[in-house]
């Protein structure tokens, strides 16, 4: 399965719906103006203040706004997209600033934990698969940003599963960085890093069920089963290599996890996930 790919409409095998994952998406919000420290060292950034439209005709916003851009210059240079920080320990289900898939029978078995002194999401799939989405788009500048860099555990592989067939496209961890176009089933360009059962890692294949998705095969197999590991992945020479041209500002990150085309069962934990330098 994965963020981005379509998931069963009720039986094994059936097309999914592209770029679903994604939900509704909102109206887009207009671009910032560059301010010299656009989107460096960050969280992901929200809406800009109203305030700030009218900087020219009051005085007092001046030395804020020096303030502000001299901040964001020095304050570091991660714009991290989520760190399980925000939603309560303990909570299940999709977490809050996420969402859902709108296909398919998602049990959503995910839990916000601790696990080796972090927070974490804890995801788990039984016959099923779940999709949680993030919308990123305007926040992430990845002429200053290019790499995705995130932290991963696998414990339990989904037995037989391999991203390169339709039959067996289970995968028991995957990050979905997606550039959605209109129509967006037709169009949209999605690159899944995944931790594949049985395709080697360096695999770059385009899925058997959606072809607007491109598994990238991060890690393979059970060698380092139950150990957190950081991956850092271009996203811009990344794109280049499967289609052929520099990325826009991406749309959207998806954290998935599936085992129903296996009929089997898959286990992982996702922690940070950001985009750096």
């Amino acid at each position: 399965m994965h963020g981005g790919r379509r998931e069963n409409e009720g039986r094994r095998g059936a097309p999914r719906p592209t770029l679903r994952l994604l939900a509704p998406r909102p109206t887009p919000r207009p671009r910032r103006q560059n301010s010299g420290g656009r989107g460096v060292g960050r969280p992901i950034r929200g809406e800009r203040s109203k305030g700030a439209s009218v900087v020219n005709a009051r005085a007092i916003w001046v030395p804020l706004l020096a303030l502000t851009v001299s901040t964001a210059v020095w304050a570091g240079d991660r714009v991290v997209v989520e760190d399980w920080s925000k939603p309560r320990l303990g909570s299940r289900g999709v977490p809050d600033g996420w969402k859902g898939q709108s296909w398919g029978h998602p049990a959503y078995d995910l839990v916000v934990e601790e696990d080796d002194g972090r927070r974490v999401l804890h995801l788990r799939s039984r016959d099923e698969g779940s999709t949680i989405t993030k919308e990123i788009e305007g926040r992430v500048h990845l002429d200053e940003t290019p790499v995705l860099e995130w932290s991963w555990k696998v414990v339990t592989l989904p037995r037989g599963g391999d991203c390169r067939h339709a039959d067996t496209d289970d995968e028991a961890a995957q990050i979905y960085v997606a550039w959605p176009r209109f129509p967006e089933a037709l169009r949209s360009r999605i690159i899944g890093y995944v931790w594949d059962t049985s395709a080697p890692a360096g695999t770059v294949v385009r899925s058997e069920k959606t072809s607007t998705v491109t598994y990238v095969v991060v890690r393979s197999g059970p060698a380092q089963l139950g150990r957190w590991l950081t991956e850092r992945r271009n996203v811009v020479e990344d794109f280049k290599r499967i289609y052929g041209e520099a990325p826009p500002s991406p749309g959207a990150v998806s954290v998935s996890i599936d085992s129903n085309d296996t009929r089997s069962a898959a286990e992982s934990y996702v922690g940070e996930i950001a985009f750096t330098p």
